[in-house]
């Protein structure tokens, strides 16, 4: 896949008593799909509010293109092209799509036009009326919208919460069609938190598989999603919460 452009070595972080994530580390290269998965309680969420600099964590470091971004605060990293979606696709109910896309055009310079808005409209496969309210969008033009307000800056680094959560078979199907080009095409490297790992079979080139706030597997999703730690982590173990 090439040398790697984002990541992290070490991280740790612990919430009171309780160590959520120990001496997790993982990378990403430009053109590729990270799956992160892992069974409910295992710190995938909160490794990527570490990533993307809304956690701070206790050890380790994030490096973006070579450089250590560890205490960037979230805005700057968004400015250097490392963007998120969340697990809720929330948007701003009450703008019309073409405010919502204004106020990501506006949201920090260089300013963007409404050609690029319109750009990423057709990557992120967007096609509503820019008069209609956000609001009243469903699940999937949600995800879309909100994927077409990151993509309008170019980010060079994609970190998607469980994007698939919410939609039906053919919606997963199509949005695994816009990941794969956006990576393929506009080498992206992306990383994807997903809990179905028949999903992140047909999308991932490799896999990071975390237990508790560790990395008990990693490679490509056949080997890990036969590795016997992790199909004891998924299907034998009790959940962690």
């Amino acid at each position: 896949m090439g040398e790697a452009i984002f990541g992290c070595r070490g991280i740790g972080i612990s919430f009171g008593t309780r160590a959520i994530l120990r001496d997790v580390s993982l990378e990403v290269a430009p053109a590729e799909v990270l799956g992160l998965v892992g069974p409910n309680g295992a710190g995938k969420t909160s490794l990527f509010e570490i990533l993307c600099g809304r956690y701070t964590a206790s050890a380790g470091s994030v490096f973006l293109d070579g450089r250590d971004i560890t205490r960037l605060a979230v805005h700057d990293r968004a400015r250097a092209g490392l963007a998120r979606t969340y697990q809720s696709p929330v948007v701003p109910g009450a703008l019309t799509i073409a405010e919502t896309f204004r106020a990501a055009r506006f949201s920090h310079r260089p300013f963007k036009t409404r050609m690029d808005a319109e750009w990423a409209c057709h990557l992120a496969g967007f096609h509503q009326p820019w008069d209609r309210l956000a609001g009243s969008l469903d699940t999937f033009d949600r995800r879309k919208l909100l994927l077409a307000c990151l993509l309008i800056r170019k980010p060079r680094v994609l970190l998607l919460d469980e994007p698939a959560s919410g939609l039906i078979n053919s919606e997963i199907d199509e949005l695994d069609l816009i990941i794969r080009r956006l990576v393929d095409e506009y080498r992206i490297a992306a990383i994807l938190i997903e809990h179905r790992l028949e999903l992140l079979s047909a999308i991932a080139d490799r896999a990071v598989v975390l237990d508790m706030g560790e990395v008990i597997a990693t490679g490509t999703p056949r080997e890990v999603f036969d590795d016997p730690r992790v199909l004891a982590a998924y299907f034998e173990a009790p959940a962690h919460g």
